[in-house]
């Protein structure tokens, strides 16, 4: 079926829906992993986002139950070269196309992405607008012009949990009795493992994986959860976690981590680490076209290796922001020297920009959460 994709400075390129009729609109973005397209999808970090993936071929090896990072598909379309329609893999259980239609999110195919990415490497990630309805180029256009621009926009009431869970046994557990009432009585196994508040800004599922296999017991709570709450939950840390969008417009988020900062061991990844950031002084600013795949070198300024790391992000901090906030930076991205990572000087607190769970991507920075539990620990 033939469709449209149209940028808002006038680009647009021609297409095919893989999924049927539709439309669909956001901030396009690419993506340089080459597996992974079903974590990626399911990345809360990616809402209100169209995702172009730049490995040609898609769909090889169909989907399944486990692979996912949220409850839902939150990127608002897929953009890829070639759609492979038979997916062969001995543990898929659908194929791609199957489970973005029974979603309703419109997969499109026959889409030159190698000129996308580069158009947006030199022009900037903007908005963008897809329709296999309305194929008429300037309509298109205003439409993309009319969607609201990412910066400014909180995303993460959007994507956050709407009450409290635990995480237990590898999944979301929403009936245990002792969510009703937010205090020091919550823990089930207070001593014998790590007790950690986890803010939900758009969490990964894979995240609250590592922090179980660290040894932790995880309370999830919402983005909008006071810091008062929190205290009278008395963790042994807080967890912040990555999310979608623009982190200055999260102001109640920044408010309850500055009141947290001194009271417990913190640990911020992503979008976490930008409203830590944010809560100590700092500033952030919007990258040009946001760091996105599997693949990007950061160099731990500690130990002097250099991690290969999954990443997603638009927004990031401004390093020469962070001066004088008695915080030192531990990690830096050695493709544009963006600031990947701190830690404050006198306070059990640190955070990094990309995901040490990966999901899809690498495990060089897997370290970080035994890092936290030992900072827990001492």
């Amino acid at each position: 079926m033939k469709a449209l994709l149209a940028l808002e400075d006038g680009r647009t390129f021609p297409c095919r829906s893989f999924t049927g009729p539709g439309e669909a609109w956001g901030e396009a973005v690419f993506n340089t992993s080459m597996t992974g397209y079903q974590e990626i999808l399911t990345d809360p970090s990616y809402s209100g986002q169209m995702v172009t993936m730049t490995y040609p071929l898609i769909g090889n090896y169909g989907v399944n139950s486990e692979d996912v990072e949220s409850a839902r598909i939150q990127a608002s379309a897929l953009l890829v070269k070639e759609y492979q329609k038979f997916p062969s893999n001995f543990r898929s259980t659908s194929s791609l196309a199957d489970y973005l239609k029974d979603q309703g999110i419109l997969g499109i195919e026959d889409l030159d992405t190698r000129a996308l990415t580069r158009h947006l490497r030199n022009a900037g990630a903007m908005r963008g607008y897809i329709s296999t309805e309305d194929l008429d180029i300037e309509s298109l256009v205003v439409k993309a012009r009319n969607i609201p621009s990412m910066t400014g926009q909180d995303l993460v009431r959007v994507v956050t949990t709407d009450k409290p869970y635990f995480w237990g046994a590898g999944k979301p557990v929403f009936d245990d009795p002792k969510l009703a009432c937010l205090d020091k009585n919550i823990w089930n196994n207070k001593g014998g493992k790590y007790s950690v508040v986890a803010f939900d800004f758009g969490i990964k599922y894979n995240i609250l994986r590592c922090l179980e296999n660290a040894g932790c017991e995880v309370v999830v709570v919402p983005a909008t959860t006071s810091a008062d709450i929190v205290k009278s939950m008395n963790p042994d840390g807080v967890f912040l976690s990555n999310g979608p969008g623009d982190p200055e417009p999260v102001k109640y988020a920044i408010d309850t981590i500055r009141a947290l900062v001194g009271h417990f061991p913190i640990f911020g990844i992503c979008l976490g680490n930008q409203l830590l950031g944010l809560a100590l002084g700092g500033k952030t600013f919007k990258l040009k076209f946001g760091h996105r795949g599997g693949n990007q070198p950061v160099k731990n300024l500690t130990t002097g290796k250099v991690e290969i790391t999954s990443q997603n992000h638009g927004f990031a901090v401004e390093t020469d922001s962070m001066s004088g906030k008695e915080i030192e930076v531990t990690h830096i991205n050695l493709n544009d020297n963006t600031f990947e990572g701190f830690r404050h000087l006198n306070y059990p607190v640190f955070a990094v920009q990309y995901h040490p769970e990966a999901s899809p991507g690498p495990h060089d920075a897997g370290y970080l959460f035994e890092n936290f539990t030992k900072m827990m620990k001492t």
